[in-house]
Formats: C-alpha cells, sequence, structure tokens
C-alpha cells in the first residue's frame, strides 16, 4: 500500500492498524464467500435457518463499505473537495446501517408472521450410508462451526476501531457479534424443533430479526448524526471525543488566551476543529503565535487534521466550552 493521503495523516501506528484493518476485511470476505453458500445448503425450511443465512449475506456489507471507503478516503484533497474525501467513511456508514435496518425489519415483521400464522417448518431426513439422519444436525453443526471466526473477527475489529476511530469497522465489528449470536440462535430453534417446540424456530428467527434491526437502528443513527456535523464523539458514539478537551487545555495554557471554544466535526477517523480564542487585554496574538498554536494542537493526536485557529472578541452560540464547563 502506498503511502496516500490517508496514511500521511496516522501515525506509524496508525498505517499499521490500517493494514492490519485491510487484512482483516478481506479475510472476513472470504470467510463469508464460504459460510453463505455452505449454510443456504442446509437451510431447508427453518425460518431460523433462512434469517441466519440472509444475516450471513449483509454481513459483507459493512466490510466492502470499509474497503471501498478507505480507497476513496484516500484522495488528496481537490478544490472543488477542499476537505478531503475523509467523509466516505460516514457514506459507507450510512450505507451499512441502512442495508442492516432494512433487512432486520423485514425478517422480523416475517417471522412474527410466521409466528402468529402458528405454521410448522418440517424438517427432513437425508439418506447417508444407507441410514436416515435429521437435517437438522447438519443444520446446528453448520451453524455451530460458524461461531468462532466471528468471535475472533469481532475482538479484533474492536480494537483496531478505536485505534484507528473508525466507525464503518466498528459498525463491522458490531455485526461479527451479531453473526456468532445469530449462529447460537439459529441452533436454539433448530433443536428447539427437534424437541417439538414448533415454535421455537420462529421465536429464534424473531430474535435474530431484532438483532439485525437494533444494528441497523445504532449504525444508521450514529452515521446520520455524524454527517450533519454533530459534536465530535467517540469511536463508539457513547461520549464527547477526549481530543476537544485537550485543545482545550493546551489552548488554554498558552499565555495570550483568556478563554477557548471549540465547533469540532468528525470527517472520518479525521477531525476538523474550528477554536475561538479570546485574547487576553492588550495580548493580541501574532500571526506566528496563530500558525505555531495550530501546529501544536495538530501535534496532540494525528487524528486533528485541520485546526482552525480563530481570535475573537465574542463567541459563536454553537462553540462549545470543555466537558463539564457551561
Amino acid at each position: 500500500m502506498t503511502r496516500t493521503a490517508l496514511q500521511q495523516g496516522l501515525d506509524d501506528a496508525g498505517r499499521k492498524a490500517l493494514r492490519r484493518a485491510v487484512r482483516m476485511e478481506w479475510a472476513t470476505i472470504a470467510f463469508l464467500a464460504v459460510t453463505i453458500p455452505v449454510v443456504g445448503i442446509v437451510t431447508g425450511s427453518s425460518q431460523a435457518m433462512r434469517a441466519a443465512w440472509i444475516e450471513d449475506m449483509l454481513s459483507l456489507a459493512p466490510p466492502v463499505a470499509f474497503l471501498v471507503a478507505v480507497r476513496v478516503m484516500s484522495r488528496a484533497a481537490t478544490p472543488r473537495y477542499p476537505y478531503g474525501y475523509f467523509r466516505s467513511v460516514g457514506v459507507a456508514h450510512l450505507v451499512a446501517g441502512v442495508a442492516l435496518l432494512t433487512m432486520g425489519a423485514f425478517l422480523l415483521i416475517e417471522s412474527a408472521s410466521t409466528l402468529v400464522r402458528g405454521e410448522r417448518p418440517p424438517i427432513g431426513s437425508v439418506e447417508i450410508f444407507g441410514q436416515s439422519v435429521w437435517l437438522g444436525w447438519f443444520m446446528m453443526a453448520v451453524m455451530a462451526a460458524t461461531i468462532p471466526l466471528p468471535i475472533w473477527f469481532g475482538r479484533v475489529k474492536m480494537r483496531l476501531a478505536r485505534q484507528l476511530h473508525n466507525k464503518v469497522l466498528y459498525a463491522d465489528a458490531d455485526t461479527n457479534k451479531a453473526d456468532w449470536m445469530t449462529a447460537v440462535g439459529s441452533i436454539v430453534g433448530v433443536g428447539g424443533i427437534g424437541l417439538g417446540l414448533w415454535w421455537a424456530d420462529a421465536a429464534a428467527a424473531i430474535f435474530i430479526s431484532g438483532s439485525i434491526l437494533w444494528d441497523g437502528v445504532k449504525n444508521t443513527k450514529g452515521s446520520i448524526t455524524d454527517l450533519m456535523d454533530t459534536r465530535a464523539t467517540t469511536f463508539d458514539d457513547v461520549e464527547p471525543h477526549p481530543d476537544i478537551d485537550r485543545i482545550h487545555d493546551h489552548l488554554s495554557s498558552l499565555g495570550w488566551v483568556d478563554e477557548v471554544r471549540t465547533r469540532t466535526r468528525d470527517q472520518g477517523q479525521f477531525f476538523h476543529v474550528e477554536a475561538f480564542v479570546r485574547p487576553r487585554k492588550g495580548r493580541m496574538p501574532r500571526l506566528s503565535q496563530l500558525e505555531r498554536a495550530s501546529a501544536e494542537c495538530r501535534e496532540l493526536d494525528w487524528k486533528m487534521h485541520d485546526v482552525v485557529i480563530v481570535p475573537v472578541q465574542k463567541f459563536p452560540e454553537t462553540a462549545s466550552a470543555r466537558s463539564g464547563e457551561s
């Protein structure tokens, strides 16, 4: 991988993490390329297995979106796109979220309808070496085999998502969690049919559909708020990003600064920061001081891709103080 605009913005650890993330996404696609047809072969008439199969196909969306976003966001800024192409991460996040939301809603309605109608899915048998074997055993064996790798994928991607501040990667890690939970749910559903609990299959499908729907709602909401320039948050959208306070603390420590307010937007891995500073009386900063302060803020974290410092007498109403301050 060449030193693109994206990689030049990362530190050495970040570039290493990005390369590993790309390898993990290709490994995920390879795993799903094998899993999807195998699960499709043994699905039969089980509603839970069908939901699991569709969920596996949907699981392709986040890794593909991540790989496309990495390619696009690596392009250098142009006069037409002066902020670069970093927003492609947000677009990819939205695509993955909408795909999960749409299919989760569809499967939930269909599974609930099946349960209400009281449909009893038949699971037949196959002849192997002259012996009749219940097909449910094959279904459960296949789903059990798909559990270990998604658990590992999810844990590794979660660490990388935190390190890279990449919300598409976080969405994919969340999807991997849903993958193995889906596999467990389908095993329970098929096993329930074998025990004579006809409703277990539809109930498991509802559980799987609800998991997909929740992932879709959470990721769609997060991607939309980021694209609408909400205040920058951590990679999991739990709290304001700590780098905002780091900017406040550093600028407040400068001798010519009286007070600081910021507006920070998340452009997808990188932040664009507008820092409004009110100079101390009689201490109007020189141009060289402003440039040095901006450079020092960018050095605080590689995510600080673009920092603009504006001396003002009155702060914009939308500018934010340090976390915990009014």
